[in-house]
């Protein structure tokens, strides 16, 4: 039986890059946390290979990351899943509190990428997309959000983007399936405010990163040229984001689709960024838009009739 105290964070693409940096700065910041994904590798390492390993490549794995979180002393457990998988994502919460008794935080990292026009995107790997960004996010909250609302402050965190029309260009897959992850945000944020109050504590944030970070993504460019490093930022400057929102009030990033650069201006109060270039005294280019549409409208009086399916159905039971 766990003896932890800890708030318990579960992280969901957890084995390397930004996933592996959240994990990692969650635990340095008092947290227990469920790293999940996956890859697994030995828990007896060979004791001949470099660690930590290369945290972009696929040596880092579930298990060398709750490796590198046990030997800073922090709280970790590395459990394997297939965001694929309903099933396993299930299992994924119910080990998570078989073992802590509780859950605080999810956090939803996992993405499958592929950016090219309709044309040249295959069924097959827009439904890929489709399983692991939207789907998996969805079974993730279903099966989490009745422990979360029992925790004393649940809170959920997806990385997906703002919704703006630059973002479709080029990967209109791609960004159905992320945009999705969005409108699951807004959708939820909704459903946590009663009375015009947030329930329970609860808040349900997206968050982008404002210039591109060094990942397993970006590899491919800075092998064919070198010098697109000097437009990548460290991991830490979104886990640095994702810790501030853990803090803020839930009114302030409930149903917020957040960039990491700017939260960390307008309520962490950071103005000096410089050190999370990854080529120091770089300036890495933004890649999102300065400003960004307001998805609120005017609302009618009267919006008319709501319909609960899942009302009607426990009626007929």
């Amino acid at each position: 039986m766990s003896t932890n105290t800890k708030p318990v964070a579960l992280v969901i693409g957890a084995s390397r890059g930004i996933g592996r940096q959240v994990a990692i700065d969650l635990a340095a910041n008092g947290y227990a946390v469920v790293i999940a994904a996956k890859s697994q590798s030995t828990p007896d390492p060979d004791p001949s290979a470099p660690f930590p390993p290369d945290p972009n490549s696929r040596a880092s794995t579930i298990t060398t990351v709750e490796r590198e979180i046990r030997s800073a002393g922090g709280e970790a457990t590395a459990i394997p899943v297939d965001t694929t998988d309903i099933e396993s994502i299930n299992r994924l919460v119910a080990s998570t509190i078989s073992k802590y008794k509780t859950l605080n935080v999810l956090i939803y990292n996992p993405g499958a990428i592929w950016w090219a026009s309709i044309e040249d995107t295959p069924t097959k790997r827009y439904q890929l997309m489709q399983r692991v960004n939207a789907e998996g996010l969805y079974a993730a909250v279903q099966a989490a959000l009745p422990h979360l609302k029992n925790s004393k402050k649940g809170r959920i965190i997806v990385v997906s983007p703002p919704i703006y029309s630059r973002f479709f260009r080029g990967k209109t897959a791609y960004a159905m399936t992320k945009v999705a992850m969005s409108v699951l945000t807004k959708g939820l944020a909704m459903d946590f405010v009663r009375q015009g109050r947030i329930d329970g504590n609860m808040a349900v944030t997206s968050i982008w990163p404002a210039a591109s970070i060094e990942s397993a993504a970006t590899e491919q460019f800075t092998r064919k040229d070198p010098s697109f490093a000097r437009d990548l930022r460290k991991p830490t400057i979104f886990s640095d984001a994702i810790l501030a929102i853990l803090r803020a009030p839930p009114e302030v990033v409930n149903g917020e689709l957040l960039l990491d650069e700017d939260f960390l201006r307008s309520y962490a109060g950071v103005t000096d960024f410089s050190k999370y270039s990854v080529v120091p005294g770089s300036n890495p280019r933004r890649i999102m838009p300065a400003r960004l549409p307001d998805l609120t409208v005017e609302e009618q009086d009267d919006e008319g009739m709501r319909h609960d399916s899942a009302k009607e159905r426990r009626a007929k039971l």
